[in-house]
């Protein structure tokens, strides 16, 4: 091999260590839209029989505000929102502001998704696919990650140590 093509090469695989170096990593939990991160999509094991299942994430590092106007994934017919403030309201359909600077939370005791129709069993320790669907930003590719169910409404299982609840939906709206 010529002397100017390995000397290439090697310039090459230098420059790509050293920028892999420099950039930050992205965690698996971790997603990006253009304008957002989205932070561990997750939710708890599926009940016996259960028809659906709440999912819960964090938006961050919000660039330009958005909406999050549509959830899929194949082991559910659809998705809706949920929470105290859509108790007893006939639409729910997925439509939840994030404003610029914002960080704003699907919580447990709070805002969050429903997946319905499941079309499978949801079991601990797997991850299913998901897309997200942003009015500005697009379709992102993720996943969520399964949780043991709650015990009488208590406790983080796998989740130990993560605070889903801090920082519920600051600085966003939902529209119903």
């Amino acid at each position: 091999m010529d002397q100017r093509i390995q000397r290439r090469l090697l310039l090459q695989g230098g420059f790509a260590i050293g920028a892999s170096l420099l950039l930050p990593r992205a965690r698996a939990c971790e997603f990006f839209a253009t304008s957002m991160r989205v932070l561990h999509p997750w939710t708890r094991a599926s009940a016996p029989g259960a028809d659906g299942v709440a999912l819960y994430m964090k938006f961050d590092e919000v660039t330009q505000s958005d909406r999050l106007v549509g959830v899929r994934t194949p082991v559910a017919e659809g998705a809706r929102m949920a929470g105290p403030a859509f108790a007893g309201k006939a639409r729910q359909d997925i439509d939840f502001a994030i404003a610029r600077g914002s960080t704003a939370e699907f919580t447990e005791d709070g805002t969050h998704v429903r997946l319905t129709g499941l079309r499978q069993p949801i079991e601990v320790g797997r991850a299913y696919p998901l897309q997200l669907v942003f009015e500005k930003g697009g379709t992102i590719n993720a996943q969520f990650e399964v949780d043991f169910p709650a015990i009488d409404g208590e406790g983080h299982g796998a989740h130990a140590g993560h605070t889903h609840s801090e920082n519920k939906a600051q600085g966003a709206e939902h529209t119903d």
